[in-house]
């Protein structure tokens, strides 16, 4: 009986604290663990892919940086924050160079009752911010690459900015 009584708590050992201790040692890093309301991801996810659409199927960079503005205020620890820079850095650039279906100069912006548009420098310097925002707080992120590329162009990336 005791042999028996030795053997599952052997066997017992075996199935619960080894797989525990292994996962342990397995040299993976986790961030933090990030709550996120499931209202405003799904909000978050539909507007980046309606800003997917518009970025690669209709060149239309003007609806697509306006989508990707709305997610960067109204969520941003959206799961797919580094897309959401990438496709509004990139979207900024194309705007800078009048490239798409649309002119820059529907991009408005409103500071009170007063409207203007922005110069191909601004939309530069909007570029740079969102892609050095990308490199810096996303290191591991797949559109890292693209977004050094389209750096270098800008001047490079800023520095990252130290919390005070």
């Amino acid at each position: 009986m005791k042999k028996v009584s030795l053997i599952t708590l052997i066997a017992l050992a075996v199935f619960v604290i080894a797989p525990a201790a292994a996962r342990a040692q397995s040299g993976a890093k986790q961030g933090p663990e990030v709550v996120r309301d499931a209202d405003m991801e799904k909000d978050s996810l539909h507007n980046l892919e309606v800003a997917r659409e518009y970025f690669k199927l209709r060149k239309a960079y003007v609806a697509s940086l306006q989508r990707c503005e709305e997610v960067l205020a109204g969520n941003p620890a959206f799961s797919k924050i580094d897309e959401v820079l990438y496709i509004a850095g990139t979207s900024s650039l194309n705007l800078a160079e009048a490239r798409g279906k649309q002119k820059p100069g529907q991009y408005v912006v409103h500071e009170g009752d007063k409207k203007s548009t922005l110069t191909a420098q601004e939309f530069r310097d909007k570029a740079r911010d969102y892609l050095s925002q990308l490199v810096n707080s996303y290191p591991q992120s797949k559109f890292k690459d693209e977004a050094l590329e389209d750096l270098k162009s800008l001047g490079g990336a800023k520095p990252k900015q130290s919390a005070p």
